[in-house]
């Protein structure tokens, strides 16, 4: 089956918080990570199915989306999970804030990579928890972090670890060794790991694999909380549809007295849509990566063409983290912005030395895109 990824759909005056930022300005919002494809026929079919059926009262998690989440972590992962594990979030970004919720108490202190999505800088601030940045670094054209420097920030006090695999905004897709790595660490400290795994199916590099930090040994699985979501894969983010996979029972118990009266369950339209992407919708998977894949070549060979830019290509997601260091100009998002390009800033993930490209959008979208940044950068070093 053919599924077309060119195909321009108008979101300006719907109700899309992307297209809708900057109103009726000629700025092409590449920011916030959801794409312009529209999701798969499987999923628009089931959904039309369940709002035909008419009646929408309180639901509950339906059993064939537990045995699909069940069988799809064997089948990609080898992660042999139970039933009892799930714990269904309306978003990872309220797992996040769960996580640090549940698991710190006031004076005690939460780890994070930077750069890093910023709901994760956000959740330790929101909570008034202090955050370590575990500082990332630029090795052989992939972001990684530096554990052996963050040593010497610890006190002592800090009872979270809070992880980004594959990493956004980096695109790193972390190898076992770098795995093990981090959970050394976290055993030597004593930490809970929290691991925001939502881009997981969206590996853009040919032969590597994802792997869940809990799937590491059974110390990490008990250590561990993880998040899963197939809103970024399928472009479903509206539609709020998230999974926490926690082993180990006490620690499920502290996340759910935590979301108690205040996380609300997942609505029936967004359990519908999970069902049918995680069951039918590999096919227009398939031909996303293989698009997103193209587009991720092209964009980083024109960007690291350019005076003044440069970006690791992401091994996954569909955003690239762009370093842009040009004359005179102090804050690169503001400055592409009046070029009529809409990034995310990097100040909102740590180091306002870089911008976030979404690429998840058409070609066309995607050339002209290219083409304003060209400009930019050449106004820039007139």
């Amino acid at each position: 089956m053919a599924f077309n990824f060119d195909q321009w759909i108008d979101r300006h005056h719907s109700d899309s918080l992307k297209w809708r930022k900057y109103g009726d300005r000629d700025i092409l919002p590449l920011w916030v990570a959801d794409t312009d494809f529209r999701s798969p026929p499987a999923v628009i079919e089931a959904l039309h199915a369940r709002v035909e059926h008419g009646v929408f009262g309180y639901g509950s998690e339906p059993s064939e989306l537990i045995d699909i989440v069940i069988e799809r972590m064997a089948t990609r992962y080898n992660w042999q999970i139970e039933a009892d594990w799930l714990v269904f979030l309306p978003g990872v970004v309220a797992g996040l804030n769960l996580c640090v919720r549940a698991f710190t108490s006031s004076g005690e202190g939460t780890l994070a990579p930077t750069p890093i999505y910023p709901p994760f800088r956000l959740a330790a601030s929101w909570a008034q928890r202090r955050q370590i940045n575990l500082q990332m670094r630029l090795e052989n054209e992939r972001w990684i972090m530096d554990l052996a420097a963050a040593e010497v920030q610890l006190s002592g006090d800090e009872k979270l670890l809070m992880l980004c695999n594959p990493h956004n905004p980096g695109g790193t897709v972390y190898r076992r060794e770098e795995l093990m790595a981090q959970l050394r660490f976290a055993q030597r400290h004593d930490l809970i790991v929290c691991s925001d795994e939502i881009h997981c199916d969206l590996i853009l590099e040919p032969g590597l694999t994802h792997i869940p930090f809990a799937t590491l040994s059974e110390d990490a699985a008990q250590r561990s909380v993880t998040l899963i979501s197939p809103s970024k894969t399928f472009n479903i983010a509206g539609l709020g549809a998230s999974l926490a996979i926690i082993p180990n029972k006490a620690l499920r118990q502290r996340f759910k007295e935590a979301r108690r009266g205040l996380v609300p369950s997942v609505d029936i339209l967004a359990l519908t849509a999970a069902t049918a992407a995680w069951r039918d919708g590999q096919p227009w998977l398939d031909a996303q990566l293989d698009y997103l894949r193209r587009h991720r070549n092209w964009l980083c060979e024109r960007v690291n063409a350019l005076p003044g830019l440069s970006v690791a290509p992401p091994e996954a997601t569909y955003l690239a983290w762009i370093s842009a260091h040009l004359p005179n100009v102090a804050s690169p998002a503001l400055w592409f912005e009046k070029h009529g390009l809409g990034f995310s800033p990097g100040r909102e993930f740590g180091d306002d030395g870089f911008v976030r490209f979404n690429f998840g959008c058409t070609r066309a979208t995607l050339e002209e895109a290219v083409a304003r940044l060209e400009r930019a950068v050449a106004a820039a070093n007139a």
